[in-house]
């Protein structure tokens, strides 16, 4: 990788012995397409697994995580779905389904995959580890079905910097890459469906479509409908002679809409109804989209439930409004922006008017601006709900440095700097991360995502290291941030060695505590500056502590 960005951008190799030594040793070997594609992959995961000691496997933090790890162990189990606990009002938490069934409230593609890391190597991260080498590889196998093989090459260089060593699609199991695959999938069998058809680009095809279903439906959607509306076209033109090409294509969807009718109906009951759908039913106030409506507040058996979803989320719908569309919309254009592009690679995009020109990319062009104008109707917009879109803003970004690169000698000097630049500056901020400077730590950052709530994985490492079960009880504080939630479990709650469970009032505590007579009961305040549990006696725990928030 080291030299190919050498040779893209020292200066002295850009006169006619670059040319000679690109010849001799680029050309050929980006010309050697799978072995471009895989080299991608493996670079990828090969320097991820060596920067461990710098940055190890991730602790979740936020709810969607502790929500896809719910999966993950649920399908690593060998089920579709758990059965919904006895005391399952203890264990209502966000982003899960308590009733009628146990189980994660989203498509079951990221969930897969932390499964399969579960089985490989017992380890859920491994398979966001596996995920992003996946992604990585996808996307140079996009870029070879529109580029020429050496800018292909350039673009997964550029690709696996950016996002696939230190973003916060890597350093989290909140997903990104899955649904970023899907997209190149789609995008990369459309090009060589067009021009000669094939089995494999249709199984291609229809794996992506099947990828974008099961990981963003909506934001997949839109990133698939204008490929679809190019192959219906073509599909026109050729009639019968198509039908033969789109066979493989056609029955990887009929399976996938088959097994997730299954997975609906195992999970809610309904083959038509989404988990998703049943877990905004149950406890959303605010809708998902700006052109929808408030809807009336469900009732919340726990004060922090109704903090996030009658709080926080009504607060982001509320002030999208406030800002005003345009101002919330360009807001939301920012996040996308700073993490697949930021002011580095801004730079070739400035000839995004030369690269319109191209009759055979526009097809892009209009893709990306029909995703992107989609993806503002979501109330809050984060960068991984832009993954499906990340095949069409890298094909612009590559074909936009192209047009850099064809420029004046200026322009051209900007070009061989850019990726050197990229480098350089993730070389830099690994420098400071070792150095400890925790100004890195953001949100959705593409460098080093904000460390995982260690605190909880601090205790529960000491309650397993005890012989025994444990009951932990958390008892929030009055200024407790809803968002920060602790109480999450495995998907066989009865079988952990460590159970958390939320405190309620008397006569609730007391149906817990005999549902689980031989475990250990333990009390944790997370609010505290130092948490720590204690034991917890069983006077304490049968007084009424706290009521039900009604």
């Amino acid at each position: 990788m080291l030299v190919v960005l050498a040779a893209w951008s020292v200066p002295g190799l850009l006169t006619r012995r670059r040319r000679s030594y690109a010849g001799k040793w680029i050309a050929p070997f980006a010309s050697r397409r799978w072995l471009v594609v895989a080299a991608i992959g493996l670079a990828s995961l090969s320097i991820r697994a060596a920067l461990l000691p710098i940055h190890p496997v991730p602790a979740p933090a936020v709810m969607d995580e502790y929500s896809y790890l719910l999966a993950g162990d649920t399908f690593a189990s060998g089920r579709l779905v758990n059965p919904s606990h006895p005391c399952w009002i203890h264990f209502e938490t966000l982003c899960e389904i308590v009733q009628p069934t146990y189980a994660s409230k989203y498509p079951p593609g990221q969930g897969l995959v932390l499964a399969l890391g579960i089985l490989l190597l017992r380890n859920p991260w491994a398979g966001v580890w596996l995920s992003v080498g996946a992604m990585c590889a996808a996307m140079v196998w996009m870029l070879q079905g529109w580029l020429p093989p050496r800018w292909a090459l350039l673009g997964g260089v550029l690709i696996l910097v950016r996002t696939g060593l230190s973003s916060y699609w890597v350093d989290t199991y909140w997903g990104g890459a899955v649904a970023a695959t899907g997209g190149a999938l789609v995008w990369g069998a459309l090009p060589r469906l067009l021009r000669r058809g094939g089995i494999g680009a249709s199984l291609a095809m229809g794996t992506g479509l099947a990828i974008l279903a099961n990981s963003r439906p909506f934001e997949g959607l839109l990133a698939a409908a204008p490929a679809m509306a190019a192959l219906a076209g073509w599909v026109l033109r050729r009639r019968w002679a198509s039908l033969r090409t789109l066979a493989p294509m056609v029955g990887v969807l009929a399976l996938t809409a088959v097994a997730m009718a299954v997975y609906n109906q195992a999970v809610t009951g309904s083959f038509w109804r989404m988990p998703y759908q049943l877990h905004e039913a149950q406890y959303a106030a605010a809708p998902l989209f700006v052109f929808q409506k408030m809807r009336p507040a469900p009732i919340y058996h726990h004060a922090s439930m109704a903090g996030v979803w009658n709080g926080t989320a009504v607060e982001e719908y509320l002030l999208t409004f406030r800002m005003g569309l345009v101002r919330a919309s360009l807001f939301k254009l920012s996040r996308v922006w700073d993490f697949f592009l930021g002011p580095i690679l801004t730079v070739p995009m400035l000839c995004l008017p030369w690269a319109l020109r191209n009759k055979r990319l526009r097809l892009v062009y209009l893709a990306l601006a029909f995703f992107l104008a989609g993806t503002l109707a979501v109330i809050d917009v984060l960068p991984h709900y832009a993954a499906p879109g990340m095949a069409l803003i890298y094909l612009a970004l590559v074909q936009c440095l192209r047009h850099l690169r064809a420029g004046r000698p200026l322009a051209r000097a900007a070009s061989r700097a850019i990726p050197a630049v990229l480098v350089a500056t993730v070389a830099l901020l690994y420098g400071l991360e070792i150095l400890g400077a925790d100004f890195l730590h953001e949100h959705y950052s593409w460098c080093f995502a904000r460390p995982g709530n260690w605190e909880r994985v601090r205790i529960a490492r000491q309650l397993e290291a005890m012989p025994g079960q444990h009951l932990v009880l958390v008892r929030y504080g009055p200024q407790h941030d809803p968002r920060r939630e602790w109480v999450y479990n495995a998907a066989d709650i009865d079988a952990s060695r460590v159970v958390w469970a939320r405190e309620m009032d008397a006569d609730h505590n007391r149906t817990l505590l005999a549902y689980f007579p031989s475990r250990r009961v333990w009390l944790l305040e997370p609010d505290d500056p130092n948490p720590q549990v204690r034991p917890c006696p069983a006077a304490e725990t049968t007084s009424a502590l706290r009521t039900r928030t009604p």
